[in-house]
Parts: C-alpha cells; structure tokens; sequence
C-alpha cells in the first residue's frame, strides 16, 4: 500500500496516478479484511473504486490538466514537502510508540453482534449527521466534476440538434444525372 501510495505522487502522468490511487485503495481494503472488518474492506471498494475513482478517472481525462505547468514550481516547493513529510512521521511515531494510545483488545462477546450491525448502530445514532454531511460534501463535487467537463473549450465542436432537425432534403442530398456506362 506505501508503495501505490508513493506511485501516486511520483508519476508524472495523472491518469496513471489515478490509477496507483485504485491500487492504494484495495490495499487498503484488504487490511481491512484481515483486521476482520469485512463490511469496511467491501465499502472502501464499492464507495471509493467503484464511484469515486471512476468519476475522478473521468474528470482528469476530461480536463486538459498541463502536467508540464504543473510541475514547474516543484524544486521550488521540495524542502517544503520534506519538511512536512518528516513533521508527520514524527508525529505517526510518537502516537503508534506512546503506551496512552494502546487499548487491550476487547473480551469476546457472548451475544455474537457482527462488526457491520455495530458499525451500523453508530454510524446511524451517534454519527448521522457527519453521514449526511458527508453524503453532501460528495454530491457537491460530483456537481462540480460534471460541471468542469462540460464547459465550452475554444477549438472544439460541436452539434446544435436544432439545425440539424431544420435541413431540408436538398441541403443534404444532391441529384447528379449521368449516362450509364456501356460494355
């Protein structure tokens, strides 16, 4: 998973980083099926492969994205990413080292409740409204997404239905009397 996670940002071409972000993602939902979360490694596939990444797929392939403007002012930025980089695996250490942040795991339950009717049970009483803003934040860049595709580029063409249903016959078509050909 790291390593799709580095292939993301280290290629040059988006649609290949795109496509090292779906590799990230089922990396990731296979973690999850070996923690035994199955109903989070299905939706991590469903959700965000299925949908997100399809429809992210279809904007960057839809947008004339200049890789070269790009990455014009990446030197100039690269001590600032180090610097980033390096403050976040301090901070992941010091969390996943310090004894405050380790839990035992939990005793076996004798009523057998499965990982997705529990999951179910919070995220629908304690987390409902998160979901729903959730659900909203995704439906305003689906939007947004749809929007961006569609706009008018110079240099393109396109089809009005309108003149094409007001042509007439002899707009389209053009009679041409010859002699036939004798063997």
């Amino acid at each position: 998973m790291v390593l799709a996670a580095v292939g993301v940002i280290t290629v040059r071409n988006p649609v290949h980083a795109a496509l090292f972000l779906v590799l990230t993602f089922f990396t990731a939902a296979a973690l999850w099926l070996l923690m035994e979360a199955e109903f989070l490694g299905i939706v991590l596939v469903l959700v965000y492969v299925g949908a997100v990444m399809v429809l992210f797929l279809f904007v960057v392939m839809m947008l004339d994205i200049n890789v070269a403007k790009m990455r014009e002012g990446f030197m100039r930025l690269l001590p600032l990413g180090i610097l980033v980089a390096v403050v976040m695996v301090v901070e992941m250490l010091i969390v996943v080292g310090a004894k405050t942040f380790r839990i035992d795991p939990p005793a076996p339950s004798p009523l057998e409740v499965s990982n997705t009717k529990a999951l179910g049970n919070v995220l629908y009483t304690d987390y409902v409204y998160a979901f729903e803003i959730a659900a909203a934040i995704l439906l305003v860049a689906m939007i947004a997404a749809i929007s961006l595709t569609h706009r008018r580029r110079a240099g393109t063409k396109h089809q009005r239905p309108s003149d094409q249903i007001r042509v007439k016959r002899n707009d389209r078509v053009r009679l041409v009397k010859m002699k036939s050909e004798k063997k």
